[in-house]
C-alpha cells in the first residue's frame, strides 16, 4: 500500500493521479479531513493546479466514489442471476470494508455518479436476464437499498462512523443500564444473546460481516421465491 501511493506520488499530475491520492488520503484519515489544500500538499502542488482537472470539491468526491466503485468485481459470465448478484455485492462490501468513508460520500450525494449508475444497471440488467420481469426488478432494488452497494444503515452499527475520521478502535458497546433492561427487556435478551467476532469476549459487538450476508441470503432467498411464482405488483395485498 506504502509502495503504491509512493508511486502515485511520483506520477505526473492527471485526473487520475489526483483521484486515486485524495483516495488513499481519506482511506488514511477520512473524509472529514480531506480538504483541496491538503490534498495539493501531499501530491507536491499548489492548490490551483488542481483545478486544472477537478473544478471543485464536489466533482473530486464524485470522481473519488467513481475510483471505489470500479474495484468491485464484474459479473461472472454464463453465472445464475443469484450467485452473481450475491457475489458482486459481496466483493462491494469488501471494497468499502477498504475504503470505509465510501458509503458516507455516496449518501452525501444529491445525484448517483456515472460509476455508481452503471453498476445499478449492471445489476438490474442481471434480475431481467434472470427472468425478473421489469416490475419485479424495479421493487426488488427498492428492497435491497444501500445493501446493492454493500452497505447498509444498520440500527445497532457504530463502525461506519470510522470513515468520518479515518480508522479507530472504538471502545465495545456498552450494555444496557440494569434500569433500561427492566423497561426493555426484549433489547437485553437480544444484546445478549448476540453473535460475537470472538465469542470468548463478550461485549465486543455483534459480527459485521456475518450479520451483513445473513440478511442478503434472507433477501435473495425471498427474492428468488417470488420470482419462481411470477410475482407481480398488482398481486401485492392492499
Amino acid at each position: 500500500m506504502a509502495e503504491q501511493a509512493e508511486t502515485l506520488r511520483r506520477t505526473p499530475l492527471s485526473r487520475d493521479r489526483i483521484l486515486r491520492v485524495a483516495v488513499a488520503l481519506a482511506d488514511e484519515a477520512g473524509i472529514e479531513s480531506l480538504s483541496m489544500r491538503n490534498l495539493a500538499q501531499d501530491l507536491g502542488v499548489v492548490p490551483m493546479a488542481l483545478y486544472k482537472h477537478v473544478a471543485n470539491k464536489d466533482e473530486l468526491l464524485d470522481g473519488m466514489i467513481d475510483v471505489v466503485v470500479g474495484e468491485i468485481d464484474p459479473a461472472v459470465p454464463d453465472a445464475d442471476w443469484k450467485s452473481v448478484v450475491r457475489g458482486r455485492i459481496l466483493s462491494a462490501r469488501q471494497v468499502l470494508r477498504r475504503h470505509p468513508w465510501a458509503p458516507l460520500a455516496i449518501e452525501s450525494r444529491d445525484m448517483a455518479t456515472p460509476a455508481v449508475l452503471a453498476y445499478l444497471d449492471s445489476m438490474v440488467g442481471t434480475f431481467r436476464a434472470g427472468g425478473f420481469s421489469a416490475d419485479l426488478a424495479h421493487h426488488v432494488m427498492h428492497a435491497m437499498g444501500s445493501r446493492i452497494l454493500g452497505f447498509s444503515q444498520e440500527l445497532f452499527d457504530t463502525a461506519r462512523r470510522v470513515g468520518r475520521s479515518g480508522p479507530s478502535n472504538p471502545d465495545p458497546p456498552a450494555g444496557l443500564p440494569p434500569e433500561a433492561a427492566a423497561r426493555f427487556p426484549h433489547l437485553a435478551e437480544i444484546a445478549t444473546a448476540a453473535s460475537h467476532d470472538d465469542a470468548s469476549v463478550v461485549g465486543q459487538g455483534c459480527d459485521d460481516q456475518f450479520e451483513f450476508e445473513f440478511a442478503l441470503d434472507l433477501l435473495l432467498d425471498g427474492i428468488e421465491r417470488l420470482q419462481q411464482q411470477g410475482w407481480t405488483s398488482s398481486r401485492r395485498p392492499r
